[in-house]
């Protein structure tokens, strides 16, 4: 994807820009940023983080603060999951849902400290989102919102070896960060908060801390992991692993004309909890069962799925993809898309049309991948 220097000038840049550019990194739009795509190359990078250790730069996230007395009621209103639940230094993953119960992205909520929250929201949609939170915040006196993803950098380190690259760097022991939790913490003498979470199916934990100091860690992090193969990985492969793993990705398995049951999401949204927005319509859906199911499907024969391209059982169009690509731990052609509830099942035979010919494939059930 080549840009011409005046689409070039209106992108977003991380603070991490001119390290990526020092890598070679070939750089795409992404969301309205000016992203890495890949450094050594997709497969490289995707073979590391499964195998080593990867290195990525998330910090196009969005970040806003939820502070004050309301927090809590105000959270529990504005997602389908329970934000009660959370402990002080846990995290949930959770969703933005409209009235119909369609996303408008999904997220998640770290509780900070007491009526102290942060929300983790997708690069392209930071305004769409701060919007909306701002407006459903009208309702409740007692809470103050801030939308701090300008000033918040966010770095990625993946894989097996991850914790054994990042301890020397740090006083914490990270060990003991439970998966979903985080805690505060200098890493290479920065302020961060260390959280265990992330988006490709391996361990690995997620740093958040000032855009300012962002630099000085991804330079000690890259330093440290060297000698045991860390590479620095682009969008590419971040989503061949998410893939791989039967991860949504919003704009994709995710948007507006999407809901969370039929996305299989079912685990996150909890009707118990008492009203939220788009919560009676999730009840319906719950009732009648979703018409639609987000599924796994794996090529039969020779070609290459991606998003868009339509599924078949038989004649009739049951469905589409919404994620494709080769998935290189797997080794096999895999996609992620919705088909008719009737058709959902594993081990359905399907067909996928490529350009226009139609390539046998089946449907599994997801991940299709799982680490040991």
């Amino acid at each position: 994807m080549t840009m011409n220097d005046n689409a070039v000038s209106q992108l977003k840049r991380t603070p991490l820009y001119e390290r990526h550019r020092a890598l070679e990194a070939r750089l795409v739009e992404f969301g309205g940023w000016e992203m890495p795509v890949q450094y050594s190359g997709i497969l490289d990078e995707h073979q590391a983080v499964r195998t080593r250790a990867g290195l990525f730069d998330v910090s196009h996230m969005g970040e806003f603060k939820v502070e004050g007395q309301d927090s809590l009621p105000f959270l529990q209103h504005l997602v389908p999951n329970d934000v009660s639940r959370l402990a002080i230094q846990q995290a949930l993953y959770t969703q933005l849902c409209l009235p119909d119960g369609n996303v408008i992205d999904d997220l998640l909520i770290y509780h900070l400290a007491d009526d102290h929250y942060m929300l983790v929201v997708n690069a392209a949609n930071i305004d769409k989102d701060f919007a909306w939170v701002q407006e459903q915040a009208r309702q409740f006196q007692h809470v103050s919102l801030s939308n701090q993803s300008d000033t918040t950098a966010l770095i990625a380190l993946q894989g097996p070896l991850a914790l054994d690259i990042l301890q020397p760097l740090t006083a914490v022991d990270i060990k003991d960060i439970r998966y979903y939790r985080f805690v505060p913490g200098e890493v290479a003498g920065i302020h961060c908060l260390i959280s265990r979470t992330g988006y490709t199916g391996e361990d690995g934990f997620e740093l958040y801390c000032a855009s300012a100091d962002v630099v000085g860690l991804w330079d000690s992090i890259l330093a440290a992991g060297q000698p045991k193969g860390l590479l620095p990985a682009g969008l590419g492969a971040r989503d061949t692993l998410r893939l791989e793993a039967g991860l949504c990705l919003y704009g994709h398995e995710l948007d507006e004309q999407t809901n969370p049951l039929e996305a299989r999401l079912g685990w996150t949204v909890k009707l118990a909890k008492g009203t939220f927005i788009g919560s009676e319509a999730l009840q319906k859906v719950k009732e009648q069962g979703p018409k639609r199911l987000l599924v796994g499907v794996q090529l039969l024969e020779r070609g290459v799925p991606r998003g868009g391209y339509p599924l078949y059982a038989g004649e009739q169009q049951i469905g589409s993809l919404t994620s494709g690509a080769p998935g290189p731990t797997v080794q096999k052609n895999i996609g992620m898309g919705y088909v008719d509830a009737a058709h959902a099942e594993p081990g359905t035979s399907i067909s996928v049309e490529i350009r226009g010919k139609r390539i046998s494939a089946q449907i599994v059930a997801l991940p299709f991948y799982k680490r040991k």
